[in-house]
């Protein structure tokens, strides 16, 4: 097996969410302004109009252009995480971001850990939709061989680690 490091393993972090994987936390979401902050392939941001949200939903950069918003529920490329995560405590704004599950683990993220960052743990894998150049890949199975939580901020949840059922 290749490893990350080498030539053989393109990255690509397109991977598009699946509707089910809102639905599944919409009464976690409050009914305010959303900012679905990484664009993707637009669906997304649709997923959680047709749930009944708030959203704005541009291709917009999130690092230098956020627009006025409430909070951002949003599936982030997993490779800027780091970036992703330093910006959102200069926005200091409540948000819900799906992200592997390691990442709790990670130095960046246990600064996190005296801020009020909570967790919903969904009941079984999120299987994404990848992307490779705007399209799926011939012979993608659409499965995944790792977990995500929802990572929460400012969400007020009725306890820190919330285990959907």
């Amino acid at each position: 097996m290749a490893g990350f490091h080498t030539k053989t393993f393109l990255k690509h972090d397109d991977y598009m969410t699946p509707k089910h994987a809102w639905e599944d936390i919409k009464d976690y979401i409050p009914k305010k302004k959303i900012w679905e902050a990484f664009y993707g392939d637009g669906t997304s941001g649709n997923h959680l109009t047709e749930l009944g949200f708030d959203v704005i939903h541009e291709a917009r950069d999130f690092f230098n252009d956020p627009p006025e918003y409430d909070i951002i529920v949003s599936n982030p490329p997993f490779s800027k995480s780091k970036e992703v995560m330093k910006k959102l405590e200069i926005y200091d704004k409540p948000f819900i971001l799906i992200l592997p599950s390691s990442k709790i683990n990670t130095s960046y993220f246990r600064e996190w850990k005296d801020k009020g960052l909570q967790i919903i743990i969904p009941r079984k894998r999120i299987h994404f939709l990848k992307l490779v150049d705007g399209k799926s890949p011939d012979n993608f199975k659409s499965s995944c061989n790792f977990d995500c939580f929802y990572y929460c901020y400012k969400m007020d949840l009725p306890r820190d680690i919330v285990w959907l059922e």
